[in-house]
């Protein structure tokens, strides 16, 4: 007999320590803000060893950097400060803040973390439960909800717009109605339940033919069970209703649009939903290319006048996949050179101008042309004016005056000009 306890005592117990989560910590009732002289429970939830195990401690409790003397899986405290547990093998739990206040008003907000389309709910308790009338509860400053008496203020859908500081005001009868109170204010975070989806090519669909896209997004790590449904859509309309499948394959006949796709991921309630922007080709060649060559072909990025990467798509007449082919007598960017010439080694004689150096020379013959309009003008509007100032300074008639590119005619005795292209 004392031969197997003594074995039992050796076996290790912490073969699976490396593989341990952290313990979740909980907090009963769910409040972070309490009153001065009241308890509540914590309690650590996570993996503890069996009864034969030698070491007795199987929980470890913290506030703050103090080690706390209690090894018992739930505590009762009263003490404001950082509390985190920790079980045997097992990562430090996260934190749950306790704070306790003297006012007469507090707003009790939950401990855990509230995510989208999860209910938020606040508590605008008064001193000992006294009944608090005249109840506003404020978000940033701003009156969102009036109560007559004592009420909980609950958002049945949290949204992002929803996290902010928030804090409440009323009045007591201590004995008789006193002023209006207002409570501290207390920041409330809602987290993301996922990010917003991205659309992306996978390659060709041997199978079915076209091309396969699939809608990525993760949901947040404390709520990696959610499962999320997708649709997927062309331009507005719905090609494939909310599924689990996170892919789809875009027919054939529709691969030349693959850039007018996009897609939505949702919560199976719905309580949730966020879509994709719209599908980004890759800068070099078309998703098909890519599936179906293996080694990378050398090409030059192409860009367009915004430096973003310009989209290639299969030309209208061909369903065959964009090839690279050579040209006698020009390089891979299409430059050509004379016949029994060769391009030479070494760096180029000068940088291939950016698309705004290309844009700017573009116009600038324009520009000085546009100019040289504008001081001719000026001249005869010049000469117009003072021609009807002192009429005799001038002949009775003229010939109209004329330019390398235009003629003008001016009538005398009018404010008119006519100007006749050569």
């Amino acid at each position: 007999m004392w031969a197997l306890t003594a074995l039992l005592l050796l076996v290790p117990s912490s073969g699976r320590a490396a593989t341990l989560e952290k313990p979740i910590l909980s907090l009963h009732p769910p409040w972070t803000t309490i009153f001065k002289g009241e308890r509540v429970i914590l309690r650590c939830d996570g993996y503890h060893p069996p009864l034969l195990d030698l070491r007795p401690i199987s929980t470890l409790w913290y506030l703050g950097h103090l080690l706390l003397p209690s090894h018992k899986k739930s505590i009762e405290v009263q003490t404001p400060g950082v509390y985190r547990c920790q079980t045997r093998g097992a990562p430090v739990s996260d934190p749950i803040h306790l704070s306790v206040s003297n006012d007469w008003l507090i707003l009790q907000v939950p401990y855990a973390a509230v995510f989208e389309g999860e209910p938020l709910v606040l508590r605008c308790r008064g001193w000992y439960d006294k009944v608090v009338y005249k109840l506003h509860y404020y978000h940033d400053s701003k009156a969102v909800r009036y109560f007559h008496s004592s009420a909980n203020y609950t958002v049945p859908q949290a949204r992002a717009g929803d996290s902010g500081r928030y804090q409440c005001s009323g009045t007591m009868r201590i004995p008789v109605e006193s002023a209006p109170m207002f409570s501290a204010k207390v920041a409330v975070t809602v987290q993301e339940l996922f990010p917003a989806p991205v659309l992306r090519v996978m390659g060709r669909a041997e199978a079915r033919g076209g091309v396969a896209v699939r809608c990525e997004t993760r949901p947040h790590p404390q709520k990696r069970d959610t499962p999320l449904q997708f649709a997927f859509y062309k331009y507005s309309r719905l090609v494939r209703r909310f599924d689990w499948g996170a892919e789809y394959t875009v027919p054939e006949p529709e691969v030349e649009e693959l850039e007018s796709y996009w897609c939505e991921a949702a919560t199976a309630t719905r309580s949730v939903r966020k879509r994709s922007p719209w599908l980004q080709l890759p800068g070099r060649g078309s998703p098909l290319d890519l599936a179906s060559t293996t080694a990378p072909v050398p090409q030059a990025t192409a860009l367009a006048p915004g430096n973003q990467p310009l989209s290639f798509r299969k030309p209208p007449g061909s369903r065959s996949a964009l090839l690279v082919t050579s040209v006698p007598g020009t390089t891979s960017s299409g430059l050509q050179f004379p016949a029994g010439q060769a391009p030479t080694a070494g760096p180029p004689a000068c940088a291939p101008p950016t698309p705004l150096e290309q844009s700017a020379g573009a116009l600038k013959p324009d520009v000085d042309l546009l100019l040289q309009e504008m001081q001719l003008l000026k001249g005869l509007l010049s000469r117009v004016v003072l021609e009807l100032k002192e009429p005799q300074a001038f002949p009775e008639h003229r010939e109209p005056l004329e330019t390398p590119t235009s003629h003008f005619a001016v009538s005398p005795g009018t404010r008119e000009t006519t100007i006749v292209e050569s």
